[in-house]
């Protein structure tokens, strides 16, 4: 039986909608590449370094650093088109993205990607992966998790009516304490404990003193899995982006404390990355592969592990919920202490 014209028709446009699809995502990856080797010719040439010092017209870039006129100019309007660089006038300024990623990422990550064919092939270059670092750049760039943080609260009920007044909060592996400071904003009366090394403790402060929790926010100085805190003491214990970078048995150890810490009726939260039945989107598998690469045992592990981990630590009433306002693709686990 030979097919109608309107299933040619159709078949025909399904064919282009195919081939136009092709081409734009041919297209955006080709974009996306240039963009990335134009802020790293950015770097190397001394622009980015120039411009973080203060703003300058294409005249002073070109003799202060002795490049060509013509490439400059071309380079400097492609940086502002993808936001990299701002310009005002005649003069040229790193933009605000631009400074945070010269701060946290000059490298756009290349030395954390580029172990990933030696890992391919050699499982042994796990054991060069450095925890604590993957743990210090989660805490000087947790701040791009705010969003997240005030949705988690929010979803939480962090203040409302029917919540508890006035919770005490524990921090365990607080990073910059955004996650926990965005729930104490929501309670005049909550109260935070946070526990990390003396790096992320640091950054922690910065983010209570900016939303005015001034005596509410106490901090302990300590690798999160060997302190030591009071048994039944809070109202909520926040693990945010924890158990991910942890083997298996230190995930299990750090959940165990946790629950400890709980008062009966108190909740843990956890916001992190997490393996759910769908397929992963491109932020979701980098994070995914980001772990992998920067931890030597750490991993995202499906909702069913994380649930049997919870029940394991005694928790019940689990829940989970993908936080829409995340920007990495994250979820949030919520458990009870009977």
């Amino acid at each position: 039986m030979n097919p109608s014209p309107q299933q040619v028709k159709a078949s025909q446009s399904a064919v282009r909608a195919a081939g136009d699809r092709t081409i734009e995502q041919y297209q955006n990856w080709m974009q996306t590449n240039a963009a990335a080797h134009l802020m790293r010719a950015a770097r190397q040439s001394g622009l980015t370094a120039r411009l973080r010092e203060k703003q300058h017209t294409l005249e002073e870039l070109c003799e202060s650093l002795s490049l060509q006129r013509a490439t400059t100019a071309l380079l400097l309007d492609a940086l502002v088109a993808i936001g990299f660089i701002e310009q005002y006038g005649e003069d040229f300024a790193l933009a605000r993205a631009g400074h945070l990623l010269c701060q946290y990422d000059d490298d756009l990550g290349d030395r954390r990607w580029e172990g990933l064919v030696d890992r391919l092939s050699d499982p042994e270059t796990a054991a060069s992966a450095d925890a604590a670092e993957y743990r210090a750049r989660n805490a000087a760039t947790q701040w791009i998790h705010t969003a997240a943080a005030m949705q988690a609260a929010e979803i939480l009920d962090i203040g409302g009516q029917d919540a508890c007044p006035g919770p005490k909060i524990l921090d365990l592996g607080c990073g910059s304490a955004v996650w926990s400071c965005a729930m104490a904003h929501r309670d005049a009366e909550a109260s935070i404990v946070a526990v990390d090394e003396p790096a992320a403790l640091q950054a922690a402060r910065r983010t209570a003193e900016s939303i005015g929790l001034g005596d509410r926010f106490k901090t302990i100085e300590s690798d999160p899995l060997a302190v030591t805190v009071g048994r039944q003491q809070f109202e909520l214990v926040v693990l945010a982006q924890m158990l991910s970078g942890y083997s298996d048995d230190q995930a299990a150890s750090l959940l165990e404390k946790a629950a400890a810490t709980l008062k009966p009726g108190g909740r843990i939260a956890v916001p992190d990355f997490y393996i759910g039945p769908g397929r992963a989107g491109l932020k979701e598998s980098l994070g995914r592969l980001s772990i992998h690469l920067a931890t030597p045992q750490g991993r995202v592990r499906d909702l069913r592990e994380c649930q049997a981990m919870f029940q394991a630590a005694g928790l019940g009433g689990i829940q989970f919920t993908y936080l829409a306002a995340s920007e990495d693709g994250l979820g949030m686990m919520v458990a009870a202490k009977p």
